[in-house]
């Protein structure tokens, strides 16, 4: 089945059950990180959110190993993404996250990255930079705009809270299952990291032209746990981070000589140029953003 850094695919018990077993990147999570992402889908589900749960295999763990490369088994549950969500769905959404986060909020997941420009991203600037990725006249280009990146959106950080989260909530990892639910899938990325984040991939502009959207999502988040709104105004860093999180990304699959797909041009001159012009953007608009706080 399509995975971008994962082996995934879908079997077929000999009672007709059908499974979908993930075979793990080796090297991307030790085993304490996959059992964070585990423990957190089964403590969701002992509280009855729709999420998909690994099942228990032969030694009553939920973890496999095989050649030294672990996976989990998982019972199929299809469903459909939505482009676009109504209003009601919005709503939906709030409650759902409400309570995937007020069960994130209980315990932290040790052995995961923290999504926060001073870990995270700081993490994977300096890997590229210490990498052979970047030309070298472009090397002081990238480090600079990344250096003024962090340097400029760390305030924003400060006394948010970081609780369990999904870490890469999008439309195609939010299914809807006819006479049931939306249902949270693929945990993979899952983080410690400030609630929005699972917030603003979801919205369909940007987050000044998203007012009803996130009012709705809100009004449905809420009646779990409250919302700290002074953090919408995380999504632009965030959404920077994300274009910093994805560059490593590509340049893992890179140096590891991986068979998986990156984007065509990635480290030709070309790549690192537009990326470079798109943070350079990206910092403009954090600079001249309006604060959310004045919507809500």
């Amino acid at each position: 089945m399509n995975s971008y850094i994962n082996r995934v695919y879908e079997l077929q018990q000999e009672d007709g059950r059908e499974v979908i077993i993930k075979f793990y990147c080796p090297g991307r999570w030790s085993e304490a990180a996959i059992m964070d992402e585990h423990h957190y889908l089964l403590e969701l589900q002992e509280v009855e959110v729709p999420v998909v749960v690994p099942m228990n295999l032969k030694d009553d763990t939920s973890l496999g190993n095989y050649k030294g490369i672990s996976f989990g088994v998982f019972p199929k549950r299809g469903g459909r993404s939505f482009d676009e969500f109504n209003e009601a769905q919005w709503g939906e959404l709030g409650r759902l996250l409400g309570r995937a986060h007020l069960v994130g909020s209980s315990r932290p997941a040790s052995s995961r990255i923290t999504v926060h420009p001073l870990q995270s991203s700081r993490q994977q600037v300096d890997f590229l930079l210490e990498s052979n990725l970047i030309n070298d006249d472009l090397r002081p280009r990238f480090q600079q705009l990344t250096e003024q990146l962090i340097e400029q959106i760390s305030p924003h950080f400060q006394n948010t809270e970081s609780i369990r989260i999904h870490g890469d909530c999008h439309f195609s990892n939010i299914i809807h299952r006819p006479d049931e639910s939306f249902y949270l899938i693929d945990f993979d990325d899952m983080a410690m990291g400030p609630p929005v984040q699972d917030l603003w991939m979801l919205l369909p502009a940007l987050p000044e032209d998203s007012l009803n959207e996130i009012d709705l999502f809100l009004e449905g988040y809420e009646v779990f746990r409250p919302f700290d709104r002074r953090s919408l105004d995380l999504i632009e860093p965030l959404r920077a981070m994300r274009f910093i999180h994805y560059i490593a990304w590509c340049g893992h699959q890179a140096v590891g000589k991986s068979e998986i797909p990156v984007v065509r041009d990635f480290g030709s001159r070309h790549y690192w140029q537009t990326e470079m012009d798109d943070l350079e953007d990206q910092l403009v608009r954090i600079g001249e953003q309006p604060s959310m706080v004045d919507f809500f």
